[in-house]
């Protein structure tokens, strides 16, 4: 009987390897299903070019394909309903293969239907498609794969898709037309500062008579800008390769991703956002059964800010040992009291999924709240900036040519 090695994951969300006894992978896979373990990868031992190595191969072939987040949305939810009409996993993905449309979902699928006919646990599967399922969707289909309620699971991950996507869309949509404003201020000011300027300067010119200080002073840039516009565009674009060349460095993402969140305006928006997908998340885990603190490590992975990162980190290792999550939240200092009175609720009650649900709400009704506050501020905010631009180059331009009719008229 060949051994097989194998890294897999915790209950507790620690991560296990050792070498296990089995006839086949498909059965290696089943033995550490049943000790509680999710397995991450299984090998033969000793064999890491003739096992492992082609396993990364296909994990690669399946990666170059990746869905949209319309597109993960549908394969979920027809997936699903597939798996509660009553059909097996690989008769459902069959059917899916065998759609008449042509669409990466069909190539994805039929990856994973071959993934599972060789043996290989559907989230083991899922893992091996690359970023098209995160490391949150797979440790989902794992735990329905465990508990038997995989149907459930995925009908979950179909609403926590829905919330995250409406989310994302809300803050693009308030930050769009703010966005087409500026653009066009800044078109703007390039015609009149390259067009219209270096004309009425010309113009003025002629007249021979001293001009007001702020049209004296809007030529000077105009015909500075002329001159020396590609130096302009070099130091912008070599500020701009510093800065991000400094926030692509640990200390300077680190202090970048603290200082995204004290932004006044749109600091309150990031934040109320994370704390909407951080309650969502962790409340869809733990109603399918995940522990807490399993949950909150899977929620550490996915976070991107690094500052936010540091602090899950530190809630995990509270939890860890033996903390309530609303002390350990009061302990970290960053979340705000109300949330640690709802949890606290829960935790009394013994219903912490129903409290993280309860918290997500409030914090997703604040989240629309705050960007209703982003796009009412911002949008007069670059308006107003760019009349004033409009103003004060306007009023140049005018004094000029009335200072230069007066001298005219004096003659």
């Amino acid at each position: 009987m060949p051994d097989f090695a194998y890294r897999a994951t915790e209950p507790g969300g620690g991560v296990s390897s050792g070498v296990i006894s089995a006839t086949t992978r498909a059965e290696a896979y089943h033995i550490l299903r049943n000790k509680g373990l999710q397995p991450v990868s299984v090998g033969e031992s000793g064999s890491t070019s003739a096992s492992l190595q082609p396993q990364r191969g296909k994990a690669a072939e399946v990666g170059l394909t990746r869905l949209s987040s319309a597109q993960l949305l549908y394969f979920t939810e027809e997936l699903a309903e597939l798996l509660e009409a009553g059909l097996q996993l690989e008769g459902a993905l069959k059917v899916i293969e065998q759609r008449q449309e042509k669409s990466e979902v069909k190539i994805v699928a039929a990856k994973l239907r071959q993934r599972v006919r060789d043996g290989v646990s559907f989230s083991q599967a899922l893992r091996e498609c690359g970023k098209t399922f995160d490391a949150l969707y797979c440790n989902l289909v794992a735990a329905g794969e465990a508990g038997g309620a995989l149907p459930q699971i995925l009908k979950r991950q179909c609403a926590y898709l829905e919330l995250i996507e409406d989310l994302r869309k809300r803050v693009i949509n308030s930050l769009m037309y703010p966005s087409i404003v500026f653009a066009s201020a800044l078109v703007l000011m390039f015609i009149f500062l390259t067009f219209l300027v270096p004309q009425l300067s010309v113009l003025l010119g002629k007249t021979g008579q001293k001009l007001p200080l702020i049209t004296q002073i809007l030529i000077s840039v105009s015909g500075f800008c002329g001159k020396w516009w590609w130096a302009i565009i070099a130091v912008i674009g070599a500020i701009a390769l510093l800065i991000r060349a400094a926030v692509q460095t640990p200390p300077g993402r680190a202090w970048w991703h603290r200082a995204m969140l004290d932004i006044p305006v749109v600091g309150p928006v990031l934040r109320a956002k994370f704390y909407a997908e951080m309650l969502q998340t962790l409340s869809t885990l733990v109603s399918n059964g995940v522990t807490l603190l399993h949950g909150i490590n899977l929620m550490l992975a996915a976070t991107a800010n690094v500052y936010l990162q540091g602090l899950l980190r530190k809630v995990a290792d509270l939890v860890g040992e033996g903390t309530s999550l609303a002390s350990a939240l009061r302990r970290v200092g960053f979340f705000p009291p109300v949330l640690m009175d709802i949890l606290g609720v829960g935790e009394q009650t013994g219903d912490i999924a129903s409290a993280l649900e309860r918290a997500a709400r409030r914090y997703d009704r604040e989240l629309t709240s705050r960007i209703g506050h982003l796009t009412t501020l911002i949008q007069p905010a670059i308006i107003l900036l760019v009349a004033l631009f409009v103003g004060v180059v306007a009023y140049s331009m005018i004094a000029g040519i009335l200072t230069s009719v007066s001298s005219l008229r004096a003659r």
